[in-house]
């Protein structure tokens, strides 16, 4: 017969092995949810509109990464290129992508459906954004910032036209590795994030010029 204390002793080994399987299956970087609230709340508090050109943003981030020059310094001491995003307001979000394609996985749908559930919500309606693509430090910088630039149009075409957002509230740049978002650790996952950034208030349709509205038509006046 067995005796009870080499039955605890199996017992406490079965339940040790099933804890570090079920560890085994979820993975270490497992987060919560991205919730709508999540979202709205560090994007509501606009103040300012920055003087941001975004067409132009965009050709100095592939300029500046196809510097070749010897005295270039190493990806985490470059100075941020586009320092005033910095001061808007902003949401990073893990977005998970296809490896060096833009193409997001069918997991983070969920995720830009909350974006677009967020961007729809009465205190940010009247409101503008930028996404912005990042990418850590490995392989070419050139290709780093040409795909950034791809995940991000990715990120605003799904948003406008799977979860129909208007476009002209979104505006997209990809920095590549140009600002990391983790600059002691260029090669970090985190700085594979994308951003979201309120960056303008939409004009309302009182602002509109009165041309495009006709007055209404006269009634004939009755005869007596």
């Amino acid at each position: 017969m067995m005796r009870p204390t080499r039955k605890l002793r199996d017992i406490g080994l079965l339940t040790g092995a099933l804890l570090l399987l079920t560890a085994a299956g979820c993975p270490a970087n497992a987060q919560t949810a991205v919730t709508r609230d999540d979202i709205i709340a560090p994007l509501e508090r606009f103040e300012t509109a920055p003087d941001l050109d975004v067409a132009a943003l965009r050709q100095q981030v592939l300029e500046r990464s196809k510097s070749r020059s010897k005295n270039e310094p190493p990806p985490q001491k470059r100075p941020p290129i586009a320092p005033e995003l910095a001061r808007l307001p902003t949401f990073n979000v893990d977005i998970q992508f296809d490896v060096d394609t833009p193409i997001v996985q069918p997991a983070s749908y969920q995720t830009v459906g909350r974006i677009a559930d967020a961007m729809v919500y009465s205190s940010l309606l009247p409101y503008g954004f930028l996404i912005v693509g990042h990418t850590e430090s490995t392989g070419r910088r050139e290709n780093n910032a040409l795909l950034s630039q791809r995940r991000a149009d990715a990120i605003r075409d799904i948003l406008v036209n799977t979860f129909k957002i208007a476009s002209k509230r979104l505006q997209s740049v990809g920095l590549g590795e140009e600002q990391l978002l983790d600059p002691a650790r260029p090669n970090a996952p985190a700085n594979n994030q994308v951003q979201i950034m309120t960056v303008m208030k939409m004009p309302e349709q009182s602002e509109l010029p009165a041309a495009t509205s006709k007055p209404p038509a006269k009634k004939p006046a009755k005869k007596r």
